[in-house]
């Protein structure tokens, strides 16, 4: 019901206030893209370098993944800086280590400056992530938070490939210089944009919350949102009784002899009944399951050394092309996974991407056993062949398109419930760049080890591990709230995914089951 005269909000203009509020967010993850690439760039320029910085294949290793060791040091501030001040300024706030970072990089002097400024962008890329996908999860509704979550792989992918192109165009002292554009002006950009209804109303500040949905709904009335917001509310309600008391039966709302607790008590209250809850360890372990899944099998691990690689294998380009190439093979599938993901939903694209890298890992092993010398190494430029194919520049962009589909921060921003949002996504994503971190270090032990054949033939295993463990636990939650999806972790399901050939299966076990039970009861009557 509308009041008389009163017009309805239209669809569109309730889109674009959403798609408007996450315009800061999107400068942001620009930033982390390029931060998560630049060393890309840098890694070929400095290693083994007649002049200037030089470094040794070693300490190369080192610099391709100290930025991933060091994300989780920026990771365990996420929860509380979210909790404390709010996903708004938590966005500000997140900007700042990448400032520092980017000047140091620019005045690198020798190599631990060099090391400490990689580092230091780790760092501040490890703050980032958690603020920037629970802010898009909590503002946008359910209709449209699949298509808003997956766009933001497309501005980290934007990110990744101007982070490649200034890297092509310019050395690496001047884009680091200019990378400082983006910091700057993500942090003007948020001063513009409105806090989260629910963390307002978790605070006590329910006509800032009413006033923020209204925003977010296409600059509604009151009235336009009241149903939404008395949804919000009873939430908001559910979440402040205090977890103990509510398993004794006690529903009410406010303090209570555990919440006037010691401090210690008060942590291994929340520990014990907030973080330690199925509905907060069933999707943490299953999103983990699939970042392991997702870095190690293929692109991840190569990433720093991508330049190297693409010309150990043989690739008929230059190789600075073929990378700049990658970052617009990754915003183009980054944009078109974010169209498609409303029509044939998550899982769906989760298990494709999967399993095509899977493929397109194993198919690049077989080449490289086919093709290079056994002592062929991207760690060597010696062993670099002089021969060019184009078969490799297929397979390895091949990977890049499928990689460019995965949504592990997608499923991140809304799997997890209210209470424990913000330190289960801060610990998930530090995790997650410990994967990170283990997949691009160990990228030249297995080379060492396995060759490069034998490197991509162990991605390419992980893929098709990952590509069935997912087929049989991921569900699909495209289309449903943040409420629904925490109930449904609640539930007692042992295996999530509705899929027509698990139930099928499981169908046949159940009536296989009361087969042998009914031809049991006479024997024991």
């Amino acid at each position: 019901m509308t009041r008389e005269g009163h017009r309805p909000i239209s669809r569109a203009k309730i889109i674009f206030s959403q798609v408007l509020a996450c315009f800061a967010l999107d400068f942001l993850l620009i930033g982390l893209g390029m931060s998560i690439s630049f060393v890309t760039m840098v890694l070929p320029e400095v290693l083994d370098a007649k002049e200037g910085l030089s470094i040794n294949k070693k300490e190369a290793s080192w610099f391709g993944s100290m930025a991933f060791l060091c994300q989780p040091l920026g990771s365990i501030f996420t929860g509380p800086i979210l909790d404390q001040f709010g996903r708004k300024k938590a966005l500000f706030i997140v900007n700042i280590p990448h400032l520092i970072a980017w000047l140091m990089m620019y005045y690198a002097w020798n190599v631990p400056s060099l090391f400490f400024a990689n580092a230091l962008l780790g760092i501040g890329t490890g703050i980032m992530e958690a603020p920037s996908v629970t802010y898009v999860g909590e503002v946008s509704d359910s209709s449209i938070r699949g298509t808003l979550t997956t766009l933001t792989n497309l501005f980290t992918a934007m990110g990744i490939f101007i982070a490649y192109l200034l890297g092509t165009v310019l050395p690496w002292r001047q884009a680091a210089l200019v990378a400082l554009i983006i910091p700057v002006t993500t942090m003007l950009l948020v001063l513009f944009v409105p806090e989260t209804p629910v963390w307002l109303l978790s605070k006590g500040r329910p006509k800032e919350a009413l006033s923020s949905l209204c925003r977010l709904r296409g600059w509604a009335q009151p009235e336009d949102v009241k149903e939404e917001f008395e949804q919000l509310l009873q939430y908001n309600d559910n979440i402040k009784v205090c977890v103990v008391c509510s398993k004794d039966g006690d529903f009410s709302p406010g303090l209570c002899r555990h919440q006037n607790s010691g401090l210690i008590k008060r942590i291994s209250y929340k520990i014990k009944n907030v973080l330690l809850v199925k509905e907060t360890i069933r999707p943490f372990l299953l999103v983990m399951a699939y970042f392991l899944f997702h870095t190690m099998s293929g692109l991840a691990p190569v990433k720093p050394n991508m330049v190297n690689v693409c010309k150990t294998l043989g690739m008929g380009y230059n190789p600075k092309t073929i990378v700049v190439l990658v970052g617009v093979v990754t915003i183009t599938t980054s944009l078109l996974s974010a169209l498609i993901v409303k029509s044939i939903g998550k899982r769906k694209l989760v298990l494709t991407s999967l399993f095509g890298m899977a493929v397109c890992s194993l198919g690049i092993s077989v080449y490289a056993s086919s093709t290079l010398s056994p002592n062929a190494s991207s760690y060597d430029p010696e062993t670099f062949p002089n021969k060019k194919e184009m078969l490799p520049v297929v397979l390895f962009m091949s990977l890049v398109c499928f990689h460019g589909l995965g949504i592990p921060w997608v499923l991140l921003s809304e799997v997890f419930p209210f209470r424990s949002r913000g330190i289960a996504t801060g610990l998930a994503a530090a995790l997650s760049y410990v994967i990170f971190f283990i997949a691009s270090k160990t990228n030249y032990n297995f080379e060492n080890i396995f060759t490069l054949s034998g490197t991509f033939a162990i991605y390419g295993i992980f893929g098709l591990v990952g590509t069935f463990y997912l087929y049989l636990f991921l569900p699909e939650t495209e289309n449903k709230s943040l409420v629904e999806i925490e109930a449904f972790y609640k539930g007692n399901k042992k295996i999530f995914a509705d899929d027509f050939l698990i139930n099928a299966f499981r169908k046949k076990k159940s009536n296989y089951t009361v087969e042998s039970n009914d031809a049991v009861k006479p024997m024991i009557l």
